[in-house]
């Protein structure tokens, strides 16, 4: 369709995600009113930089799709690309040649009257011209004075610059320079891009002496990379309009965003589409609030073809799925394979029937590492951890020079605090009554360790010599840290613990140590407060059961 002035208009549809391409344009909508400041000719860009919009997947707070585009790249940036259907305005500026009978090498601007000055030719006309079709424009006029033996050539050389107003709801509506051939996302850039709390994505209009222009989808733009060339021309108004029907989607979904749509009700494939769940996603739950109302709709993804979707709408994908299998990792002595896949619901019986052990495998001190394990030891550590800090931080003082110790001591709890915090435990479970452990339901990540046969003892903590001892029958444990060197510390103070290879835990002092076994000694704690003594042995305690690491103070 062609305007007044000859120029063809471009129409986005704002109505649906899909293009449509060039058609009728509807009847011009007003500009919405704002306050336009004005702008000084050498600031074209906008006076604030635009932050960076949250992240969708860590933020709170609902994050409006197509807000991560306007943090001052487009407007930062001018665009001088070649576009064919760029339509020549006045100062533009147009390098010609004509060799061979006629030899012309200069460029020129487009004067107020739309031509360019060539001598022996006189004015050419080049006001509307498009940029593909300017060197046959240039030489049909040239081709008047030189019929033959004439070669001409004109290209355009730089845009047009030009001021445009953009106004609506946008964050900061302003009179803003750049070139005429910058897009208008360039335009709302500068001016802060569209405001995400009540702007519209769906419908930005280009106004030119007042008659609507251009109409823009920006989710094109978003979800398929298209934007239509537009040539802008001095004192043209972009128009952003207020915000329309949005739908807010979060969960399994490659896009959690507050999406904006023209209608008030669409069809759930029509969200599905812009959402795109992520291949886990199984089911879509709806709430909708209905006057005072809250009400709650629940969806298999695969029957969303009668599913509708209303305004105000929060839309949560889900992965809804019962594990048909578990996947269980062996490592160690094992000669079979390394991964085992076994039914839900599968026993440690059912492992161990599958297991080929290697001929050193110590089977009877098998191990087992589970996830959800070492993430409750996690939390139980941290649980210790909190409550030792605050003792740290809370104890009274009734001198200045006790307060002046407890400040130093609250300082090596907190470093040994931190410390403590970086260490991961294992999650082994215990597995030494084996004739119950068989029974024992697997999960989906479980670990299973087969260790080796060894004649070693090892020793390790506050000794001086800590090693790896060949194994006596004939030992005791105090045998065994007397040939490590002996104690760091007093021997009535020690706390001595023997860890077995199946991850039980014994009395140092009842039964003989067996190969395999660890003996730690645990480091001697003095505090001014017996709460913190207590808190940082317990500490202790747990990292070297859950972790097999030792933590001095």
């Amino acid at each position: 369709m062609l305007s007044a002035g000859g120029h063809a208009q471009v129409f986005v549809d704002p109505l649906n995600l899909s293009p449509r391409g060039l058609t009728d344009v509807p009847p011009a909508r007003p500009p919405v009113p704002a306050q336009v400041p004005a702008a000084k000719a050498s600031d074209p860009q906008p006076r604030e930089t635009n932050p960076l919009p949250p992240d969708p997947f860590t933020s709170t707070q609902p994050v409006v799709f197509g807000s991560q585009i306007f943090t001052g790249r487009f407007g930062s940036e001018a665009f001088s690309g070649f576009n064919p259907d760029y339509q020549i305005a006045v100062g533009d500026r147009i390098h010609i040649r004509i060799w061979g009978a006629f030899n012309f090498d200069e460029t020129q601007p487009v004067d107020a009257q739309g031509n360019v000055f060539i001598p022996n030719v006189g004015p050419v006309s080049v006001l509307g011209v498009r940029n593909a079709d300017l060197t046959r424009q240039v030489e049909a006029q040239a081709k008047r004075t030189f019929r033959a033996n004439t070669g001409v050539y004109a290209t355009l050389e730089a845009a047009q610059p030009v001021k445009i107003y953009v106004t609506g709801f946008v964050r900061a509506p302003g009179l803003y320079g750049g070139l005429s051939s910058d897009s208008v996302l360039a335009y709302l850039d500068r001016a802060g891009g569209i405001d995400p709390d009540r702007g519209s994505y769906l419908e930005v209009d280009v106004l030119r002496a007042g008659k609507l222009r251009a109409k823009f989808n920006l989710y094109r733009f978003l979800l398929d990379g298209q934007i239509a060339p537009l040539q802008l021309q001095d004192g043209d108004t972009v128009v952003a309009y207020p915000r329309k029907h949005t739908v807010l989607v979060r969960g399994d979904v490659l896009n959690p965003y507050l999406f904006e749509f023209s209608k008030p009700v669409i069809s759930a494939a029509d969200l599905v589409a812009v959402a795109r769940p992520r291949p886990s996603a199984t089911h879509l739950s709806i709430v909708r609030k209905v006057g005072v109302d809250t009400r709650s709709e629940y969806h298999p993804l695969g029957a969303v073809a009668n599913v509708t979707i209303q305004d105000g709408d929060e839309v949560l994908f889900t992965s809804d799925k019962y594990p048909g299998t578990i996947l269980v990792r062996v490592e160690g002595a094992h000669l079979g394979e390394r991964t085992l896949i076994l039914p839900y619901g599968a026993k440690l019986q059912d492992a161990l029937a599958l297991l080929k052990p290697a001929p050193q495998a110590n089977v009877d001190a098998l191990q087992l590492y589970r996830i959800s394990v070492a993430e409750r030891q996690k939390e139980m550590l941290e649980a210790s951890l909190r409550s030792l800090q605050t003792y740290a931080l809370t104890s009274r003082s009734a001198t200045s020079e006790e307060a002046a110790l407890r400040t130093r001591e609250a300082d090596l709890i907190m470093q040994f605090i931190e410390r403590a915090r970086q260490t991961e435990p294992r999650g082994q479970v215990l597995l030494a009554d084996r004739e119950q452990a068989v029974n024992t339901l697997l999960e989906d990540g479980d670990v299973l360790r087969v260790p080796e046969r060894s004649n070693l003892v090892l020793v390790s903590g506050e000794v001086l010599l800590p090693n790896a001892l060949v194994w006596d029958p004939n030992a005791r444990v105090s045998d065994y840290i007397q040939r490590a060197g002996g104690y760091n510390q007093d021997e009535d103070d020690a706390r001595v613990v023997v860890l077995r290879q199946d991850g039980s835990v014994s009395d140092p002092g009842r039964g003989p140590l067996m190969p395999g076994d660890e003996v730690m000694v645990l480091p001697k704690i003095e505090a001014k407060s017996v709460e913190i003594t207590r808190g940082i042995t317990q500490i202790i305690y747990q990292l070297a059961v859950a972790a097999k690491v030792i933590l001095d103070f």
